[in-house]
């Protein structure tokens, strides 16, 4: 019997046939026309497969994926996957088809659980660069200007913007399981901000320390590799970088390069080795660069050799180039070493390795090598014995590199260091090296040449390598006489040099500490004339010294600047604990008996050129470095400060005294003593960035301790005091009497996020307080601020850093001005030139204002008056009150008001009224008297005139005559009418002309009284 199945089928299939051919005899009537194609089967080349997202119990399946949709029909059926956490070993891939584990092929790695970036041509699927910005400015037509802001690929690395646009790169990344990044980067301009970060889905940053967020800075040429734990889920990274243009100076931009993330679940295919690279055995996890001289191309299992006589080719290069003719760029000239004849000359060199043809018409051929000279004499504290080579000085001995070394002196010490002005042979303490920004072609060979009197920059590979001259020294020791000192100078290191550059060049100079990190001292662009530089070690520490020269940042692959150098001329370091002795310093004696040792003088002590014994130096005077030998090294103090304890530096006890007018003003700044600070602005690059200059200042006291500390990298100033003994020992900060930061708010969010940079010291030495505006060639300058109208002198603070920079040949300075103001708190405020917001106007003077009632001189008796109040009910008051507009403060103050009895009215008051009265009543009783008596004399002249008018008849001798008293008594009752009577004088007048008339006649005039004679 049929199965079933099998009758079933066959009905169909006859259904089928029968349909079919009656379709066909309708086709056959009907007019032809193309035949449709039926959908084909797929192959394993029209799918791929995938992993569905993994499921709550940790499972998934693998699908497959057409690359065509509806391309091909027949796709695998989804299966079970492999689990979620399953991953293959470096070296190998996961074959999806079977789900297992295969080795990559030759010419192909893989990192099993992790994927790299290491092409930069282009950026790689996945990257994207955004630009951001810190803060806008007050024109937000600025940002705009950022837009062309972005990471370049620069083939074997990435380069970040040279501008100050925050820009950042931003990949995103799933993780099955936990993992991490890792990238190797080149961060060297402490000008731009670097950072690195990592968000999830949710925009969130991810808990990260500040030591990882922030990417520590590099030497110049090193690359370092930094690397950052990850979370399972998704992981969004940010490289970002801000260059801060405050200046007019470019910034250096940042590089990176070999990205690699590991965490991923399973690599489904391995990757090609790039050009330039092979892999020669499966199963490999990364690839090897080809040789010199070889080059591959992608997935390459072995490089090729070009043909060494026409082409040429660098390490890890993708093809060969073409030798071009010889020029004089191609060769340079060295110092042969002493032979040993004594004798040295200058010979000519390929520069290796040899990319140039000099057998080719229009090459040029070596020139030949110059006539043998003597050799240089030996650097100081070295002898050559008679031979060719130079040998250090035995301890305790010397010499100055022409005749043997000798021993010191009796009361000396040898003066340990190194003095290189001779340069027939690198020093044995120092090295040379070349790196390159983007490979390693110029490794090997050396990066600076001696040339007899001078050591310069050698070819290098490019023009854009960096040129590395190294010096290392182990320590510093002080010399015996100073070495109990408190003094904060352990050596000095100077050079002289100078630069000759026809394009951006740029000489760096570099330090090391206790092999921390390398951080720049200082650098020049450009050409320099001959000049000399010093640095002060104020650490006792292992350092190694770098000089670091570059051409051009720009990357090039033809040379035009290969006859840009550096030249150095003499290095000398002074204390080196491994250093030779040039020459013998004296030293303190214990006795003056011969044979004795020197010992060590205390802190303030010098030694006495007639006992060679120690003796304190006098009161306010300070030694300066490690010159201690006679009275002489000690020096005065500038005007208003005092020598510390070890009479190692001057300050301000924050006390001043004046004299003006016979008038001496005393003041106490002790108000001012704890550190200051000023942020001045914001101030706008011309992009839009904003940012502040924080200056911060330790005026005086402290026993001249410079609590004054600027930091680099503060990345949150509100929780970390900058001004703390932690702040202090970051390696990038500086502490004296002023320093200046450069802050920029972070994101918009102001301080609580800044930024701090370019920290550099204004005043490492107190010169004096004075009222003058010049003291010891620094000036004041009282034009830059409002004036003021007080009486009180304004009293300024001189300052000096003698660290010579290339913009300031002198170094820095600086001056603080008080001024009394008693409207202001004891604190007072600071600021600083409205014409120079940033504090200075020349980028090396400084000056700051501080008004304060601090800055007022202390009150004195002059500056107040007393009052008397007046005299109620037997007690009178006296008050005392200040002067108008009081310009003092502290000193003395105001005495008690004083109460004491006094009397209504005064006793004296009282006699002096009584006297008055008493002439008052006197003067009047005079008046009445003398009015009295002139009334009787005119009553009786009156009776003589009436008498003369009668005839002139000589009166008897008895009767004519008026007797004294005549009138009186009983006579009263005769009348004599006044009204029409002549004056006095009118009657004497008249009498005197009558008498003349009548010739002297005689009036007898009846009286009852006795009788008077008058006379006419």
């Amino acid at each position: 019997m049929e199965p079933h199945g099998a009758s079933t089928s066959g009905r169909v299939g006859l259904r089928l046939i029968i349909n079919n051919a009656a379709c066909w005899i309708v086709l056959c009537a009907l007019p032809l026309r193309p035949r449709a194609e039926e959908p084909r089967r797929c192959t394993e080349s029209d799918y791929y497969f995938e992993y569905t997202e993994c499921d709550s119990t940790g499972s998934r399946w693998r699908v497959a994926i057409p690359h065509t949709q509806g391309g091909c029909t027949g796709l695998p059926d989804p299966v079970r996957g492999a689990d979620c956490t399953f991953s293959c070993e470096a070296g190998e891939f996961l074959e999806m088809s079977a789900q297992e584990c295969t080795e990559c092929a030759a010419g192909t790695y893989s990192l099993g659980s992790g994927i790299r970036f290491d092409e930069w041509d282009d950026i790689p699927a996945g990257f994207s660069s955004l630009t951001t910005y810190l803060d806008n400015g007050p024109h937000m037509e600025d940002g705009l200007t950022c837009n062309s802001s972005s990471w370049v690929p620069q083939g074997n690395y990435l380069e970040s913007n040279r501008d100050e646009c925050s820009v950042s790169l931003i990949y995103a990344v799933h993780l099955k399981k936990p993992g991490s990044i890792s990238f190797e980067y080149q961060y060297e301009d402490n000008n731009v901000f670097f950072e690195f970060f990592i968000q999830n889905d949710q925009c969130q940053e991810m808990d990260q320390n500040s030591d990882k967020k922030w990417i520590k800075l590099t030497s110049n040429g090193e690359w370092r590799t930094h690397t950052v734990g990850l979370k399972s889920g998704t992981n969004i990274m940010y490289w970002r970088t801000t260059g801060i243009m405050v200046g007019a100076k470019v910034v250096k931009p940042v590089l990176l390069k070999n990205i690699q993330i590991e965490g991923v679940a399973y690599t489904s295919e391995c990757f090609p080795c790039k050009p330039g690279t092979f892999s020669r055995s499966p199963g490999s996890s990364s690839c090897e660069l080809c040789a010199r001289d070889t080059y591959s191309g992608r997935g390459a299992s072995s490089c090729t050799a070009c043909d060494q006589d026409t082409h040429y080719s660098a390490e890890g290069s993708a093809l060969c180039k073409i030798k071009p003719p010889c020029t004089k760029k191609d060769y340079f000239q060295i110092h042969t070493p002493c032979d040993s004849q004594g004798k040295t000359q200058i010979i000519y060199k390929w520069i290796e390795p040899k990319i140039c043809l000099d057998d080719v018409e229009g090459s040029v051929a070596l020139p030949p090598s110059g006539e043998r000279e003597p050799c240089p004499p030996c650097n100081p504290g070295f002898y050559n014995n008679d031979t060719a080579t130079c040998s250090p000085c035995p301890a305790g001995t010397y010499s100055d590199g022409v005749k043997a070394c000798q021993p010191c002196p009796a009361g000396t010490e040898p003066a340990l260091g190194y003095e290189y002005k001779w340069w027939n042979v690198l020093p044995g303490n120092m090295k040379t090296s070349c790196f390159n920004v983007g490979n390693t072609k110029c490794d090997g060979m050396n990066g600076w040449e001696v040339a007899g009197d001078h050591i310069r920059s050698g070819a290098g590979g490019s023009d854009n390598d960096y040129l590395i001259l190294n010096l290392r020294v182990l320590g510093f020791k002080l010399p015996t006489s100073v070495s109990g000192t408190s003094g904060t100078e352990f050596g000095r290191i100077s050079f002289v040099f100078e630069t000759i550059c026809s394009a951006d060049c740029e000489l760096y100079f570099m330090m090391d500490v206790n092999r921390k990190s390398t951080n720049v001292v200082e650098s020049w662009e450009g050409s320099k004339e001959r000049q000399s530089y010093t640095h002060v070690m104020t650490k006792n520490a292992s350092v190694s010294y770098t000089w670091a020269f570059q051409r051009t940042n720009q990357a090039q692959d033809v040379r035009q600047y290969v006859n840009d150098m550096v030249k150095i001329y003499s290095i000398t370091v002074t204390n080196a604990l491994d250093g030779v002795a040039p020459s013998c310093r004296a030293c303190a004696l214990l006795t003056q008996q011969s044979g004795s040792s020197c010992v060590p003088c205390p802190a303030g002590y010098y030694i006495d050129k007639v006992t060679n014994q120690c003796q304190e130096c006098p009161p306010d005077t300070y030694l300066t470095g490690h010159q201690i030998y006679g009275k002489e090294a000690c020096l005065p103090c500038g005007p208003g400060s005092k020598s510390n304890k070890e009479h190692s530096m001057c300050y301000s006890d924050c006390s001043f005294t004046h004299t003006e007018q016979n008038q001496t003003l005393v003041y106490d700044f002790s108000a001012l003593g704890p550190v200051g600070s000023i942020m001045n602005g914001p101030s706008f690059t011309s992009k839009g960035t904003k940012y502040f200059h924080l200056f911060n200042i330790s005026l005086c006291g402290t026993e001249g301790q410079k609590a004054a500390v600027c930091s680099d990298n503060v990345t949150d100033l509100s929780h970390k005091d900058p001004q703390s003994p932690e702040a202090a020992e970051l390696a990038n900060s500086v502490q004296t009497f002023i320093c200046q930061s450069t802050i920029i708010p972070s994101d918009g969010r102001g301080l609580r996020a800044s930024l701090s940079s370019q920290s550099i010291s204004l005043a490492d030495t107190f010169l004096g307080t004075a009222v003058e505006s010049t003291l010891d060639g620094v000036t004041a300058r009282p034009d830059l601020f409002p004036e003021t109208s007080k009486k009180v002198p304004d009293v300024n603070f001189f300052y000096r850093s003698p660290q010579v920079t290339s913009s300031c040949e002198s170094g820095r300075h600086a001056v603080v001005t008080l001024r009394c103001n008693p409207e202001k708190s004891s604190r007072g405020e600071l600021s600083v030139p409205s014409q120079c917001p940033a504090g200075t106007c020349d980028g090396c003077s400084f000056h700051f204002l501080w008004e304060s009632s601090s800055a007022c001189p202390r009150c004195t008796e002059a500056d107040y008056h007393e009052i008397e109040g007046a005299c109620k009910g037997g007690v009178q008051d006296t008050l005392y009150v200040w002067n108008e507009h009081r310009l003092c403060t502290g000193g003395v103050s105001l005495p008690e008001k004083k109460t004491w009895p006094c009397e209504a009215i005064d006793f004296w008051l009282k006699v002096g009224a009584g006297v008055g009265a008493f002439c008052a009543v006197l003067l009047v009783s005079l008046t009445c008297y003398f009015w009295k008596k002139n009334k009787r004399l005119e009553y009786k002249y009156s009776r003589l005139v009436m008498s003369a008018n009668k005839e002139c008849e000589l009166p008897a001798a008895d009767s004519c005559a008026i007797m004294e008293g005549e009138g009186d008594g009983e006579e009263l009752e005769d009348e004599v009418v006044y009204s029409n009577k002549p004056s006095l004088l009118g009657k004497l007048k008249a009498i005197a002309t009558k008498g003349n008339e009548e010739c002297g006649e005689s009036v007898q005039l009846k009286s009852s009284r006795p009788e008077r004679w008058v006379w006419g």
